[in-house]
């Protein structure tokens, strides 16, 4: 930390300020926390490794994912595996059940990892402190370890996730990259420097909760911030007021970082000046992304409508690793630019898992576009429709017939559920491209089957 040139114009002045940051933030957060499971769970829980584990659950379903989203996974998560023992009994199928639909599904994946790690290897007790959670779990990193510590077990460590990122560049007016190595290690310094020593779980519970629902990425709650007299963006703002003001001609200057020329590594690059547009949304810097790489792949709904006990359709199994690891899909292949016709690179695919198949009867229905964290990958959507007659006698290995009832439960992804809703818009009988498909039923028509209705819920978009 010593060779980076810092001014003490983002520092915190004296002691003074981090008790009032600590105090205000604490107290308005005992007004204010929302009341959701995890902390509910977490506060009557006596026995440590039981607390521990439900706040590993919920700091993992909730990175990149909305708290409204992750409420339901979570309460059904622990209502299934209520302590680690459970976890680490389940399978993989049963996890990727149901995480589906939540997504970054090597979640799932690695926190059932971790759980029959510390069943088979740590005596069922989970580490007690940042450091050993970070260095003896798969997958836990230095956040998620940080806010098991302090949330769990009392440790006195900060956490820095994405929404205290953003309170701590505003409230010190940090404008350079938060992603660069040098503005990361400050962060994380300032955390440590004001993470409330007795209540060090409720302070980054507090810190957390302040970005998400007060200073917020685009519309910041600013009257209502506990911290506003402390935060150097609010600050800013008010003193352009002042200085926009006709009545007050000699206005103060705007106070700023002495080192505002290049040489702070903190402050925003010359090329980047303030906008007086933005207020304090000039922080934190939006750091620069690369756009997702496109790829392309045609899949296919290969369904037996009329096969024995009801109709079926085919899902085959994705590798153990890589991308939606696990997880059962429709047959897919990947499209090279320069390689075979999609219709002829699914054929080939289909017949391996189906063996011979009518080419004549595969059809084009439109194609889904889904983007992952790096991926924006468009599917060309095909159909194929059996006859009982039609199939191999055998399934090999990694591929299975589902009806529709099982495939509302099977571990599939949502973009799996987006191609099955165009299948199902351009099915014979149903209208065109309607994307409401079978979701709604006229008044006239018969009443749909449970199995129908449970299948309309599956593919009912969760509200994010």
């Amino acid at each position: 930390m010593s060779q980076i040139s810092i001014s003490p114009y983002h520092r915190f002045k004296d002691p003074v300020e981090v008790l009032a940051f600590r105090g205000n933030l604490l107290t308005w957060y005992d007004r204010e926390k929302r009341d959701l499971p995890w902390r509910r769970l977490a506060e009557a829980e006596v026995d440590l490794d039981r607390r521990a584990y439900a706040v590993w659950v919920s700091e993992v379903m909730l990175q990149q994912t909305q708290v409204a989203t992750v409420i339901s996974y979570y309460t059904r998560w622990m209502q299934k595996w209520p302590t680690l023992q459970d976890l680490a009994s389940a399978s993989l199928e049963e996890v990727n059940q149901l995480w589906a639909g939540l997504g970054y599904y090597s979640r799932g994946r690695r926190l059932q990892e971790g759980a029959r790690k510390v069943v088979e290897e740590l005596g069922g007790h989970m580490p007690r402190t940042a450091e050993t959670l970070q260095q003896l779990l798969p997958g836990v990193g230095r956040y998620t370890a940080g806010a098991i510590a302090s949330i769990a077990f009392g440790q006195a460590t900060g956490v820095v996730d994405g929404n205290v990122v953003r309170v701590l560049c505003r409230v010190r007016a940090i404008g350079a990259d938060p992603s660069s190595t040098p503005v990361s290690q400050q962060l994380w310094s300032f955390a440590q420097q004001l993470v409330d020593p007795v209540r060090p779980g409720d302070f980054n519970q507090a810190a957390m909760e302040l970005g998400a629902t007060v200073c917020t990425p685009q519309r910041p709650l600013c009257n209502r911030c506990p911290v506003q007299h402390l935060c150097q963006a609010h600050q800013r703002v008010e003193q352009e007021q002042l200085c926009a003001s006709p009545r007050l001609p000699s206005s103060p200057e705007i106070e700023e970082c002495a080192l505002n020329t290049g040489q702070c590594q903190l402050c925003p690059p010359p090329s980047e000046p303030w906008d007086p547009t933005l207020g304090v949304t000039n922080f934190p810097r939006k750091a620069s992304r690369k756009p997702p790489r496109e790829e392309c792949s045609a899949t296919c709904v290969v369904e037996q409508p009329k096969a024995r006990g009801g109709g079926r359709m085919l899902l085959v199994q994705r590798p153990h690793s890589g991308l939606l690891a696990g997880l059962w899909e429709f047959p897919s292949v990947t499209l090279e630019p320069s390689g075979q016709h999609p219709r002829q690179a699914l054929l080939q695919e289909l017949q391996s898992w189906a063996g011979p198949l009518p080419a004549a009867c595969l059809r084009h229905l439109g194609e889904v576009v889904h983007t992952f964290s790096h991926i924006k990958l468009t599917y060309q959507v095909y159909g194929l429709t059996l006859d009982s007659d039609t199939l191999a006698t055998t399934t090999p290995p990694g591929a299975r017939w589902l009806t529709r009832e099982e495939f509302c439960t099977a571990a599939v992804s949502t973009a799996m559920k987006k191609v099955f809703r165009v299948y199902e818009g351009q099915k014979p009988g149903t209208r065109q491209g309607s994307k409401r498909s079978l979701v709604a039923t006229p008044l006239r028509q018969k009443r749909p089957s449970k199995g129908q209705q449970v299948l309309d819920g599956f593919l009912r978009p969760h509200r994010q």
